[in-house]
């Protein structure tokens, strides 16, 4: 069950009531969605009167925008995470953003299974994000503005957002709560894993052959519903 003061989570003492208010409702929304959410629900989470609930954020499809709001600006961009500017190598930088995530990610998760109208937001500023990192990174392989760094950046947003999306099932596989603030981290190593895995089998002879036959097929279909003169940057 999810509840508005996880692990990880701070203190009600430490909250205003806008934001106590919040914080409950963004449990509520990711536990039974916006169309079993009440504002009743969030009252009794947070701890408020309705009246109070309704004085600060209105009726419940405002309340939502104002949890949209808030999961956006805190999930931010990749420079926001501190892997550009170099933050994220610190121990309390990463202590930070594992203690305070949990609840947002819960949200953004149960969001995009419902088809909530921010979760295209959710996944294009993942991908947008994502691309920016590419082509910063690596400018010759991922030109920016490029098909391919585009494709690139959509499928990495992907992966990485299916393991909130999916995070029952990955919290069963693994035995313990992923999105819990204890074991937060144990997706991203596992994705270290699996890159750095994968980096080898794609410099590999069978990698390299696999991408050379996907290469021949792209251009082979390209070419049969474009034309010989279909030229885009794949």
């Amino acid at each position: 069950m999810v509840t508005a003061n996880r692990p990880g989570d701070r203190p009600p003492e430490d909250l205003t009531a806008r934001a106590r208010i919040r914080d409950a409702a963004l449990a509520q929304f990711a536990e039974h969605g916006f169309a079993g959410a009440t504002l009743k629900g969030v009252a009794e989470a947070a701890g408020v009167s309705i009246g109070l609930v309704q004085h600060h954020f209105g009726a419940k499809d405002a309340l939502r925008q104002a949890c949209d709001t808030y999961a956006a600006e805190t999930l931010g961009s990749l420079d926001g995470l501190g892997v550009t500017g170099g933050e994220i190598i610190d121990t309390d930088f990463l202590s930070r953003m594992f203690q305070h995530s949990p609840l947002i990610l819960r949200y953004v998760a149960r969001a995009m299974v419902d088809g909530s109208p921010s979760a295209a937001s959710f996944f294009d500023s993942g991908a947008s994000a994502a691309e920016a990192f590419l082509s910063r990174t690596w400018p010759e392989r991922f030109p920016p503005g490029s098909d391919r760094v585009r494709d690139a950046a959509a499928v990495m947003a992907a992966m990485h957002q299916a393991t909130v999306v999916l995070h029952r099932h990955l919290s069963r596989r693994m035995g313990a709560d992923v999105l819990a603030a204890e074991n937060t981290a144990r997706i991203g190593l596992a994705m270290f894993d699996v890159y750095a895995s994968m980096a080898e089998f794609a410099a590999s002879d069978t990698g390299t052959a696999i991408r050379d036959a996907a290469h021949t097929y792209q251009r082979g279909t390209s070419t049969s519903q474009n034309g010989p003169d279909d030229d885009r940057d794949r």
